[in-house]
């Protein structure tokens, strides 16, 4: 055990021994005690023992589940403002408690911040049962809620909500126009799941609220997609990958105007430049069953970050409006950003703020230089029987691919299920057709679930493989 903590988690056993034994009453009458004291004493040794001491006793009192002492120094970090990389399994959803009760009795609020509206609601309603055995408020917030439903939920003691519709709402609520209409109240204390992926992975998308906007062309957008099929990488135009930008050649500029038979490119009276950059943009960067698919004729995006469709989503600034014309399905009314904010601004507004995640320590001096965020790792409460293989490195991509294929015809022969994780849903495809060479059963999970089916050869096995769009990485987990 880590020496920092030793004396604080020693105390805390010390106190929940004498806990256990009270009738229910006289537990709610010592959290009224310990709550008066963190208002008093806030961030001493005394209130926090007190506090974690009360929720490891109430804990196993309703959830039949009580903390190890790992987990109580996993809340020790986590309540320092700090981030704290746990294996999987060894309980963060239990370890969020501590923290999370210690600071909402200070009633400033406390937001824990999850990946998907399924989390959030699952641990909400399961360790919710904690907090409302001692009379404190826990709320949950949706994104189909009305906006007195939101208002009810924020200010609860604690809120449990996901990092999208937490950065939406913060950006509804600067657009009021009346208080009333304000649904958030001054961020407090924040606890981020997965925290590298919100912060690092995540960092610099934009949250969008647009508006219907007027200024654009239906007929330009068509024939600048038409034109971008005639114009040349490196020759006509160049690509700068890294800032995802095109810029075109003095040739490129010559053979735009020449097509389109007017003087300048550039011109503000009759402007074509944004038009046919959108359209190189969205046949270099935007990609087909990648970036986006083709649903009922229309332009759906994919997250990239957890390979499901976006349908109420669109690119802003006339980029979605050149995928349309560039898959030649119906345009449809373009949008002008209102407001905008990045996952990296929104969570730096919170005074305190703590992270959980299995992964931090390998980007733990991007969070530190970013957010001031310390990454501390925390030991597993008992030996780990997994074995961690080391990873397959190949020189290139087909033979990745076929070295993942063999895996799966060996694990086959054993009757082991094996989950494989592909970036995007051409590579799910692209490694179905080759499994099927190998005639293995597979079930493929992708953005397009029409498509969606059992592929097999192999009438006689029962075996399955599954696969999954993650984020950024190609890669398999053997099962």
């Amino acid at each position: 055990m880590n020496s920092k903590y030793e004396k604080l988690v020693n105390e805390i056993n010390l106190i929940e021994n004498k806990l256990n034994c009270l009738p229910q009453d006289k537990l709610i009458s010592f959290s009224e005690e310990v709550i008066k004291t963190i208002s008093l004493k806030k961030n001493s040794p005394e209130t926090i023992v007190n506090a974690f001491a009360l929720i490891k006793e109430v804990s196993w009192r309703t959830l039949g589940l009580k903390h190890f002492n790992t987990q109580l120094i996993g809340g020790l970090i986590l309540n320092e403002g700090k981030i704290v990389e746990m294996k999987t399994g060894e309980g963060k959803t239990l370890v969020s408690t501590l923290p999370a009760y210690y600071n909402a009795s200070l009633k400033n609020g406390v937001h824990i911040v999850t990946v998907n509206e399924y989390l959030a609601e699952r641990d909400q309603k399961w360790m919710g049962e904690v907090y409302r055995f001692l009379n404190t408020s826990v709320g949950l917030v949706k994104e189909r809620m009305t906006e007195k439903e939101k208002q009810l939920n924020y200010n609860c003691d604690i809120t449990y909500l996901t990092n999208t519709e937490l950065g939406f709402d913060y950006l509804r609520d600067n657009l009021a126009i009346s208080t009333n209409q304000i649904v958030q109240r001054p961020f407090n204390y924040g606890i981020i799941d997965e925290v590298d992926s919100v912060l690092i992975d995540e960092a610099r998308t934009p949250l969008i609220i647009s508006g219907k906007s007027d200024s654009y062309s239906f007929d330009k957008y068509i024939q600048a997609a038409e034109i971008a099929r005639f114009l040349k990488v490196n020759k006509d135009f160049v690509i700068f990958e890294k800032e995802r930008l095109i810029q075109l050649t003095e040739n490129g500029i010559s053979k735009t105007q020449e097509i389109l038979n007017i003087r300048n490119l550039f011109d503000i009276t009759e402007p074509w430049i944004t038009y046919i950059l959108n359209a190189l943009k969205a046949k270099v960067f935007f990609l087909r069953d990648t970036h986006y698919i083709v649903q009922n004729n229309k332009i759906v995006s994919v997250d990239e970050f957890t390979g499901r469709v976006m349908p109420n989503r669109q690119w802003n600034e006339g980029i979605h409006q050149s995928i349309e014309a560039k898959e030649n399905v119906p345009l449809s009314d373009m949008n002008q950003t209102i407001a905008s904010i990045t996952y990296q601004n929104l969570f730096l507004l919170y005074p305190k703020l703590a992270g959980m995640t299995g992964t931090a320590k390998t980007a733990e001096i991007e969070l530190d230089e970013i957010y001031n965020l310390e990454v501390e790792v925390l030991p597993t409460a008992k030996q780990i029987k997994r074995k961690d293989l080391n990873d397959f490195v190949y020189l290139d991509e087909l033979s990745k691919w076929k070295g993942v294929i063999k895996e799966c015809f060996d694990m086959q022969k054993i009757g082991r299920p094996i989950l494989i994780g592909t970036a995007n849903i051409d590579k799910s495809e692209l490694l179905s057709e080759l499994l099927n060479d190998y005639n293995i059963k597979h079930t493929v999970l992708n953005a397009k679930p029409k498509k969606c089916k059992i592929r097999s050869r192999n009438n006689q096995s029962s075996w399955k493989i599954k696969f999954y769009n993650h984020s950024n990485k190609y890669g398999w987990k053997r099962g």
